[in-house]
């Protein structure tokens, strides 16, 4: 990344201005600037690739949506784009993946329905019609399958199949008699063709088409599944504004039945909806004025044709003007600008007891887990109290029952789904005066947390007490803005206890600005003197909590965190695809009725008072990672790329002999400490701020035992990092992976793109002066070296990934011994390069290049080579595996170019371009090279010239070519050409 995304940077250096680093901050501007490059060129791949399919050229399609894939890899439409593509030139496997990828993420219908194409395709038939059954036992048909339908019931012995309808029907195909049931009951029987389901069907859950004692292909029929509707209704200047749609039947135009009876038809298709779902196909809806009762009518119900309210009724018309700032308001909805309160009096409180209070919807196997987990822990004479919001599932309704019988729970059943906020108030109710602990269904407590809780509530002021969750907003570890692994129930434990372990008065006494209601205790008086949740303006939840704490702060109540006890949580799951729209609509709500909240959240989370609880947190669990071990401490810089590579290799190697690896990378304001083997960040809060807590972070690194350090790049870093080992007292080994130690540079390149020759320090002075230092510091090449050498000079080892690189280093310290350290085993590599020449007749020879090119890396020679080609109409094909800071102008050129790839990704992508040779055109003095390497892995002979570690590995290995650094482009091409070109 660049300071200037219009004139891209090219050097390819780890400057300061490259990356984040200390006192050099990659700013907001900046990543949003990048974003947006990143998206444009996402966005010109996808159009370029639809583009070519609907010209016809498949193959090039296929290219381009790749590449905007690995530019989007979030996108749900690129992926379906591409998958759809990859089905059509009959790339199978790969389609199949994206289909069970968008159906696992999305339950996408099309997806289910397309991947038992592919697996008709792929001859595997049973599985196919095992995937059909359960897509039609949940989704209509596509028009298009019906045919393939009737062949694979057919093929495995079934007497058909069949598929359900929103509209009340479903259509039978069956070459015998069938018998249709609802819920067991008959309610037709004959031959093929369409049975209408008799009134009231839409409170059955089961629907079954049999042919004698079998199933039809898609029975039994989830009719709950066909039925559910995503939909939004909100209150605006304008109306009642919304949308609604079925996922299993996106055809099906839906209706809705206003609070007086009337049905709407919902035929409109809504364009701007935001939907994160690919395919979606909501339809909106507007009702003026003139469908609404005249003055303050209350919240209105609005359902869909099942009877089911829409996500965000019942809505209050009058929120239209609450939120556009238009219109007179009730006393009910007159805003409350938030602003420090005055607390009451902090005098200790007599409690009257306890009821915890649990509402419930869904999700047998989460609800049992946590009423387990409560039933086990909770102490006597503590009430429980669950709320069944008319659940959809029989057997979580029969758990509930059960625990009723056994005098564990009181129950409360709701005959209709009402949302979280109406759940919470009825079992509030309920509580008579006593503290009230309220808790989601998909929590999972640990042993004394209600104890813990109640201890928090004990004085006058306060009003609700949180605890530490994965997920908590505010109060989530180990990361606030990220989103945590869910822990099972004994991970949940040990935090837990961890909790217990470390907390102290200070953060008992930090206040929050709200309180979470995932599991949140609210004192008897706070709830007298605030009421309830305002379930009329919140409907099915979401901002309920946060408008309560914010009117308890008005009756001058306090929130605080409990830090002492942790409660694991799943999150929020019970919205689907309405749950993001409903968010919004209730934020806006939130911060209308409640002016400031948004900012007082902001100024929370930027003092973030909690940081030293949870980096505690963080530092207590990485040492019970270490055990007895001892730790080695590896310092890199913050730009990833073959750097990051060779530390995590090392840190495998230190891990296998029963060292802890650690890492330390710069930032902004300091450093972060980091276990380079984990796939997520699960230590976030392991920053420090250089050189103030310079001290805590040596306590932390005692404690962890560091029992040397290896330097591989300090770029970036405070300048007390260097000194880090004496602070220690521990030794200290550098890996060297590139020339900054003599060159402020990097790369050994002037400023037109060519290698410098290495001259004395006079002449690198004169380069500076002429062209810069990527460097980042106020240094002269005189002190550089010298530095340099001293810090050599101390080191325990110099290690070098190359024989080339320890001459090349030797030259400038004659007085340091440097000690090659190969990062690939070159042998092994070369085994699959057959040494033979590729037959290459009728076609291009085509020429692979892999990596990030930058103009070090050799993104000029590429650009010039193909513009030769072109000119000259040469029989030759670029394609680059890889990406560059201007990739638009190579792909002006001729050249293919990939797009960014991950790791694990690179040996497919080269062996999907079916190339002829390798070609590495860096033009400085390479330390290592691991695009070499995949070239050599994936069979083909590599070019590159005579210069670096590249150089000196070509040319043991016996196969390939090594050419003169400078050699002019046409003479390059013709030699390419000569050696491996098409023959006559």
């Amino acid at each position: 990344m660049t300071s200037d995304q219009k004139h891209p940077d090219l050097t390819g250096t780890t400057s300061s201005a490259a990356f984040s680093g200390y006192g050099h901050e990659v700013t907001p501007e900046e990543r949003a600037e990048w974003r947006e490059v990143m998206s444009a060129r996402a966005q010109a791949a996808f159009q370029r690739g639809q583009d070519a399919i609907h010209a016809g050229d498949l193959q090039d399609g296929v290219f381009w949506l790749e590449r905007a894939e690995r530019m989007a890899r979030q996108s749900p439409n690129v992926i379906w784009a591409l998958a759809i593509a990859f089905l059509n030139v009959g790339r199978v496997p790969d389609c199949l993946k994206r289909m069970e990828r968008l159906y696992g993420k999305y339950g996408l219908r099309e997806a289910a329905f397309l991947s038992v194409v592919c697996l008709v395709r792929l001859n595997e038939t049973t599985e196919a019609t095992s995937r059909l059954g359960a897509a039609l036992s949940k989704f209509h048909i596509l028009p298009e399958l019906r045919q393939l339908a009737a062949q694979l019931s057919q093929a495995t012995g079934l007497q058909g199949w069949c598929t359900a309808s929103n509209a009340g029907w479903v259509d039978v195909e069956a070459s015998g008699s069938v018998r249709v049931l609802l819920d067991g009951v008959e309610i037709g029987r004959g031959n093929c063709g369409r049975y209408t389901f008799p009134e009231g069907w839409r409170t059955a859950r089961r629907l079954e088409v049999r042919a004698g004692r079998k199933h039809a292909l898609g029975s039994p029929i989830d009719l709950q599944a066909l039925m559910r509707c995503e939909s939004l209704v909100r209150a605006t200047a304008r109306g009642l504004e919304g949308w609604l749609w079925f996922p299993s039947e996106p055809e099906h135009v839906p209706s809705i039945t206003l609070w007086d009876g009337r049905v709407i038809l919902v035929p409109e298709f809504a364009p701007d909806v935001d939907s994160d779902v690919p395919l979606s196909r909501p339809r909106s809806f507007l009702l003026d004025k003139s469908f609404t009762p005249k003055g303050d009518c209350g919240p209105l119900v609005l359902q869909d044709e099942h009877g089911r309210s829409l996500t965000g009724a019942p809505v209050d018309p009058v929120v239209g003007r609450l939120v556009s700032g238009k219109g007179k308001l009730p006393r009910r909805l007159y805003p409350v600008p938030v602003k420090s309160w005055a607390h009451r009096p902090r005098d200790a409180r007599i409690t009257t007891g306890c009821a915890v209070v649990i509402p419930v919807y869904r999700d047998l196997a989460g609800t049992t887990a946590c009423l387990r987990s409560v039933l086990e822990t909770v102490p006597p004479g503590i009430e429980i109290i669950v709320v069944d919001d008319a659940t959809p599932e029989p057997k979580l309704a029969d758990f509930l029952d059960n625990l009723v019988q056994d005098s564990k729970i009181t129950l409360v059943r709701h005959k209709s789904n009402q949302g979280f906020p109406a759940s919470a108030n009825d079992g509030m109710r309920l509580t008579a005066g006593r503290d009230v602990i309220l808790l989601n269904s998909d929590t999972l407590v640990s042993p004394g947390w209600i104890e813990r809780l109640r201890a928090r509530l004990a004085f006058t002021d306060v009003g609700t007490v949180t605890p530490f969750s994965n997920d908590a907003s505010i109060l989530s570890y180990p990361s606030v803005d990220a989103e945590n692994a869910v822990p099972d129930q004994v991970e949940a434990r040990k935090l837990d206890l961890l909790c217990q372990a470390l907390f102290s008065r200070e953060e008992v006494c930090i206040d929050l600005p709200t309180g979470n209601g995932f599991c949140m205790a609210i004192s008897a008086e706070c709830l007298a003197d605030t009421g309830l949740f305002r379930e009329d303006l919140f409907a099915q939840g979401y901002g309920e909590e946060n408008d309560f704490c914010l009117r308890a702060s008005a009756q001058g109540y306090r929130h605080f965190p409990a830090p002492d006890v942790y409660v694991a949580h799943i999150g929020s799951t019970s919205f689907g695809s309405s749950r993001k729209a409903l968010m919004g609509r209730n934020l806006e709500i939130l911060n209308a009725l409640h002016p400031g909240y948004d900012e007082k959240v902001a100024e929370f989370i930027e003092s973030d008072p909690l940081r030293d609880f949870r980096r505690q947190m963080d530092l207590s669990r990485m040492d019970d990672l270490r055990e007895e071990r001892s730790s080695i401490l590896l310092i890199q810089h913050d730009a990833g790329g073959g750097v990051g590579r060779v530390v995590r290799q090392r840190a495998e190697m230190f891990e296998q002999q029963d060292f802890l690896a650690l890492a330390l990378r710069p930032t902004f304001l300091g450093c972060k400490l980091e276990w380079p083997l984990e796939k997520e960040n699960s230590f976030p809060n392991l920053e420090f701020t250089l050189p103030e807590e310079l001290p805590f972070l040596i306590a932390a690194l005692s404690r962890l035992k560091i029992h040397s350090i290896e330097w591989h790049h300090l770029v970036g870093h405070a300048p007390c990092i260097r000194t880090l080992h004496e602070e220690l007292r521990v030794p200290y080994d550098v890996f060297v992976h590139d020339h900054i130690w003599f060159c402020p540079r990097i790369s050994l390149l002037d400023g037109h793109g060519r290698y410098c020759g290495e001259p004395d320090v006079a002449g690198c002075e004169t380069c500076i002066a002429t062209w810069g230092s990527y460097l980042g510091e106020n240094l002269k090449v005189s002190e550089l070296v010298l530095r340099s050498g001293q810090e050599f000079g101390r080191a325990n080892r110099l290690m070098v990934p190359s024989r080339d690189t320890a001459q090349r280093m030797a030259r400038h310290f004659p007085q340091n011994h440097f000690v090659p350290v190969p990062l690939e085993d070159d042998p092994v590599l070369l085994s699959n390069v057959s040494g033979q020449k590729r037959e290459v007749s009728g076609r291009p020879l085509r020429i692979c290049v892999v990596g990030g090119l930058s103009r070090w890396k050799g993104y000029d020679i590429l650009l010039a080579m193909a513009e030769c080609v072109r000119s000259l109409s040469l029989p030759v094909e670029f394609v680059l595996v890889g990406h560059t800071p201007d990739d638009e102008t190579l792909i002006a050129a001729g050249v293919k170019v990939t797009g960014e790839y991950r790791e694990d990704e690179a040996l497919d992508l080269i062996r999907e371009q079916n190339a002829d040779i390798g070609f590495i055109p860096s033009v400085s003095p390479e330390t290592w090279c691991y695009a070499l390497g995949v070239l050599w892995k994936s069979g083909l002979e590599v070019l590159c010239f005579d210069i670096g570690a590249q150089s000196e590995r070509v040319r043991f290995s016996g196969v390939g070519a090594v050419v003169p650094l400078g050699m002019p482009v046409e003479f390059l091409v013709s030699f390419i050409l000569r050696r491996w070109g098409p023959v006559s």
